[in-house]
């Protein structure tokens, strides 16, 4: 799509626009740095700030003395950035029992402290929030016999972040539930923190929890059940058929006694799910693991076991069905059951798996229809392509062939609606002030109030790291955090001479399409291009990477049964995909492997490649 944006104006157009905002600075830098007869982009002018030249002044001016985090709601609602809400402690006084149906964004501190017996309800709390954070700090403390149920919490959300932090801590009795937990949200993050610590005989049960969820940091569980006593613990349908989403459990059961924890069919059908235990049951006495049909059907994932019942008693563990992926995974474990003693480690019809390092006693690990990897495994690996063209992680459409492109074809279009949070661009007068490298971390947490392990600071790191990280082989890439630096980056690569195009909208998605018109950009040729992906952050933050050998097309898209137009969609493909991973989504989606196909994909809503220019 390439937009005239005359009815934007510019700051000498006659609707009065002030030569002092940002879009009108990005129209006069459109004009000098790009020379084609083409007009500006009204899809890229629309990533401009919002900032009008007051407000402009005033936060470049914070920016510059440091002070951006004193105005940061401010600054966030004017700038149209994505920040999490600060909560206010709760002064709220409970004594009976509760139910909050439709409720969001709340801090529960003492909440259910010293409570007898009775259960509250968490039911269609925060349900379809955009960015629903909640707190419950010291919740349920010295309560005795007290349940709580979380149901249909945070379901369809977008970005979730939710602390649970002294939760249940000196508890006697009484059960925690969370079903339904956070179901088809994108980019979850619940913490942990000092759950349950010294409870006596309190269950909790975590049940279609974060099931269909997408690409988020996680669950993090620190401290869990620490000094417990008899406190049993299930996860059951944990992470199902989630992608890339991980779990860590970092002094979970530490020194308790009788320790149960189940998990059952936890990150079954999952993309790559990562799950750390770190001093998982450190020191603790007469605990029963088991881990059943733990990663099963997964494509790929990676759990990692370090330090796991190091110096307990009595200890079992039981992994039957573990890591069954159909994409080989990696285990490992590392200091396993150091100085424990009676401990009992049972593996049966265990995934492929290399490493045990330092693994103790032994003599005390049996291992039964334990899978090893052999040449045998390339016809696994044939065989599962079958099942890989079904797997739901690779979306139908997402992935075609360049011979799909053609008048008159039909193929499902995958869904490439924007998922991320709505943002703009800074100006460069304000992102030139602020820190941006992760040797400044501390830096940027303190301007937009990210707390130590909180869902900003993962999400800031995971940008970062990401933008620092080397390129691949032949890549050249810019993390891009103005609307200038993204023109200056597609120019060094392509000359001045450039355009750039997204698709017009997002009708289709997740249905079916008909090709109708379709035209081949520079004739068809094959050319480079600069792809501008979207990187989660506070401000808007693309990914841009120079991509060598591709044929771009632009296409009227139409709908199969009337055959009127619904979109205009453009298509990249890559012709040389040698340095591609073998176990890329694309291969899996059409059965082949590196070098030998071309690959091609929409660009989705958002997204942007840049060419050169036609006349």
């Amino acid at each position: 799509m390439q937009v005239n944006c005359a009815a934007l104006g510019s700051s000498d157009s006659p609707n009065g626009e002030s030569p002092f905002t940002p879009k009108a600075s990005l129209i006069r830098y459109w004009n000098k740095e790009i020379h084609t007869v083409l007009p500006e982009s009204a899809f890229f002018l629309s990533k401009a700030s919002p900032l009008g030249p007051v407000d402009l002044a005033t936060f470049a001016k914070l920016a510059s003395q440091n002070a951006l985090s004193t105005q940061l709601p401010a600054f966030c609602s004017s700038a149209k950035l994505f920040c999490f809400p600060d909560l206010s402690p709760s002064l709220e006084k409970h004594d009976h029992d509760s139910h909050f149906a439709i409720y969001n964004n709340k801090n529960f501190s003492n909440y259910g402290t010293d409570r007898a017996g009775g259960a509250d309800s968490f039911k269609n709390y925060s349900d379809g929030d955009n960015i629903p954070v909640d707190s419950f700090r010291r919740y349920g403390r010295d309560a005795a016999g007290h349940d709580e149920s979380f149901s249909s919490y945070a379901p369809d959300s977008n970005v979730v972040d939710q602390s649970f932090n002294t939760y249940g801590a000196g508890a006697t009795g009484g059960a925690g539930e969370f079903k339904g937990y956070n179901v088809e949200v994108n980019n979850p993050n619940v913490r942990f923190v000092s759950y349950s610590d010294n409870a006596n005989g309190k269950g909790q049960k975590f049940s279609t929890y974060t099931e269909n969820a997408n690409a988020g940091p996680g669950q993090a569980f620190t401290s869990y059940g620490k000094n417990g006593n008899g406190a049993p613990n299930e996860f059951s349908g944990y992470g199902t058929s989630s992608n890339v989403v991980g779990s860590d459990f970092t002094n979970y059961g530490e020194t308790a006694n009788g320790a149960n924890d189940t998990f059952k069919s936890y990150g079954v059908d999952g993309n790559v799910p990562q799950n750390n235990f770190i001093n998982y049951g450190d020191g603790g006495n007469a605990g029963v693991d088991s881990f059943a049909a733990y990663r099963e059907k997964s494509n790929v994932g990676d759990d990692s076991f370090q330090s796991y019942a190091k110096n307990s008693n009595a200890e079992k563990a039981n992994f039957a069905n573990y890591g069954k992926s159909f994409n080989e995974g990696t285990d490992k474990f590392s200091g396993y059951g150091k100085g424990a003693l009676g401990q009992q480690i049972g593996f049966k019809i265990y995934g492929v798996n290399t490493t045990f390092k330092d693994y103790a006693n032994k003599k005390a690990v049996t291992f039964a229809s334990y899978t090893k990897a052999s040449p045998a495994d390339a016809a696994v690996k044939v065989a599962s392509d079958s099942v890989a063209k079904n797997n739901k992680w690779i979306e139908p459409g997402k992935f075609f062939r360049e011979s799909m492109l053609k008048k008159g074809s039909s193929m499902p279009m995958p869904d490439i609606r924007d998922k991320m949070p709505k943002r703009s661009f800074l100006p460069r007068s304000i992102i030139s002030k602020l820190p941006f490298s992760t040797s400044k971390i501390d830096q940027l947490k303190e301007i937009f109030h990210a707390s130590d392990n909180s869902s900003m600071e993962r999400i800031i790191l995971d940008a970062l790291e990401e933008c620092e990280r080397a390129p691949s082989p032949g890549e050249t890439k810019r993390c891009v955090s103005s609307a200038e630096d993204m023109i200056d980056f597609a120019t060094s690569v392509l000359g001045r001479n450039v355009a750039v195009r997204t698709t017009d909208n997002v009708n289709g998605s997740k249905k079916n399409i008909m090709i109708g018109s379709i035209k081949g950009i520079n004739g068809g040729k094959v050319t480079k291009s600069v792809s501008c992906h979207q990187s989660l952050y506070p401000s808007l933050l693309y990914y841009c990477h120079s991509v060598p050998k591709v044929r771009v097309y632009e296409a009227d898209l139409l709908d199969p049964n009337s055959k009127a137009k619904i979109n205009h969609g453009v298509a990249i493909c890559h012709l040389d995909t040698s340095s591609w991973s073998p176990t890329h989504g694309a291969f899996l989606a059409l059965g082949s492997g590196p070098g030998r196909i071309e690959v091609c994909h929409w660009i989705f809503e958002n997204d942007m490649t840049w060419t050169i220019a036609e006349a």
